[in-house]
């Protein structure tokens, strides 16, 4: 990706962070994929209740600028001082079984997508 597009990318994700952060003091990269529009909401929706195998499926962009996109977040929530927790996702079905946000299950891009980012108290 180059650096014009980085930077609007960059200017993008910091837009529907701070939106999601300033409603609820956490912003998860769920959220900035839906803010951006590479996520439809539907589609969390499906993959949250079991009917689509793993979160990228339902992603609009390709592999390359999903992972540019989750290391731009990361770096935003860095430099912002908030704090990472890894949070497990469970189907919203009665067997309440793990979620997969990608179809490989690569330990470290699925760390990436369950780490929320938290805003320090005061």
């Amino acid at each position: 990706m180059n650096s014009d597009n980085e930077k609007k990318l960059e200017r993008r994700i910091a837009t529907a962070a701070e939106a999601v952060l300033a409603e609820r003091r956490f912003v998860t990269p769920i959220d900035v994929l839906v803010g951006i529009d590479w996520l439809p909401a539907t589609q969390v929706e499906h993959w949250r209740r079991g009917r689509v195998p793993y979160l990228e499926r339902g992603i609009v962009a390709n592999l390359t600028k999903l992972g540019t996109a989750l290391r731009v977040f990361r770096r935003w929530a860095e430099a912002r001082g908030l704090r990472s927790s890894e949070t497990v996702y469970t189907t919203w079905t009665p067997d309440r079984r793990r979620l997969r946000f990608t179809k490989t299950g690569d330990p470290n891009i699925e760390r990436a997508y369950r780490t929320h980012w938290i805003q320090q108290e005061p």
